[in-house]
C-alpha cells in the first residue's frame, strides 16, 4: 500500500530469496521506474514488489501471480491488479490477504465489482523468517530504519481505506501487526500513543547503538549524535 513497504519487503526478499531475481518499484522512485519495469518485463522469471503504480496501464507477459499484500483501498484497483495475470487469453491466478475481521471485503467487492472470490486455506509448515528479518534489522541501521517506516506507513494508510467501515484502525491488532513487521521496538507515533502492548516484547539492545553497514552513512550518523550531545 506505501513506498515504505515497497522499499523494505522487497529488500526483505533479496535476502531470504535466492536465485530469484526481486526487484522493487513505487512512485516516489520516478526516473528509475521505466528502466526498471524494462528490466523486469525481459526477465524470464522472478519478483516485482510494488505499489499500485502498476495496477493499471502497464503489460508484462506471463505473470503467474498477483499477491495483493494490502487490499487496495478502492475496489476498482483491485480488479485492475488482479488484471495483471491471465493477460490474453493466457490463465492466473489472483490472491488477496486479509484478516477475520475484513473477511465482508469479500462481499463487498462480489456486489461492487462482480468479482467472486474463493478462499485459499493457509499454507501449512511455513517458515517462521521472522527471527532472520530481525537479526538483518539488528545488523544493519539501514534494514531497521526501513521496517519502523513501513510499519507506520502501514498504518496511516490503513487508517484511510476507503472502505473504514471494513478496514476499521481501532480493530487493528498493533502488537501482531508489529511482530510481523519484526520490529525491534514500538515506533512513536500519534495513532500509539497513551496504548500498552504486552503482546509486543522489545529486544533489549539499545536501538541507537544499531549502526550502518554502509560505513560513510554511518560516520555522518556518529557526526550528528556527537553534536546533539
Amino acid at each position: 500500500s506505501t513506498c515504505a513497504c515497497v522499499e523494505y519487503y522487497g529488500k526483505a526478499l533479496e535476502s531470504l530469496i535466492k536465485q530469484v531475481k526481486i526487484m522493487s518499484i513505487h512512485g516516489k522512485m520516478k526516473h528509475k521506474r521505466n528502466k526498471i519495469f524494462t528490466e523486469f518485463r525481459k526477465l524470464p522469471g522472478g519478483i516485482l514488489v510494488c505499489t499500485d503504480v502498476m495496477a493499471r496501464g502497464i503489460d508484462i507477459p506471463e505473470v503467474h501471480w498477483v499477491l495483493q499484500y494490502d487490499p487496495p483501498s478502492s475496489a476498482s484497483a483491485f480488479v485492475h491488479r488482479c488484471g495483471r495475470t491471465a493477460r490474453i487469453g493466457n490463465v492466473g491466478s489472483a490472491l488477496v490477504f486479509l484478516l477475520p475481521m475484513e473477511e465482508s471485503y469479500i462481499n463487498f467487492l462480489s456486489i461492487n465489482q462482480k468479482c467472486p472470490m474463493q478462499e485459499m486455506k493457509p499454507q501449512t509448515n511455513v517458515l517462521d523468517l521472522l527471527p532472520k528479518l530481525k537479526s538483518m534489522a539488528l545488523a544493519d541501521r539501514v534494514m531497521f530504519e526501513k521496517g519502523m517506516k513501513a510499519f507506520v506507513s502501514y498504518v496511516q494508510a490503513y487508517a484511510k481505506h476507503e472502505c473504514n467501515l471494513i478496514f476499521r484502525i481501532k480493530d487493528l491488532d498493533f502488537a501482531s501487526l508489529a511482530r510481523g513487521f519484526a520490529l525491534l521496538k514500538m515506533p512513536k507515533m500519534p495513532e500509539l500513543r497513551g496504548k500498552s502492548f504486552p503482546d509486543f516484547t522489545p529486544v533489549t539492545v539499545n536501538t541507537d547503538s544499531i549502526s550502518f553497514k554502509d560505513k560513510n552513512r554511518e560516520k555522518q550518523r556518529q557526526k550528528k549524535l556527537e553534536e546533539q550531545k
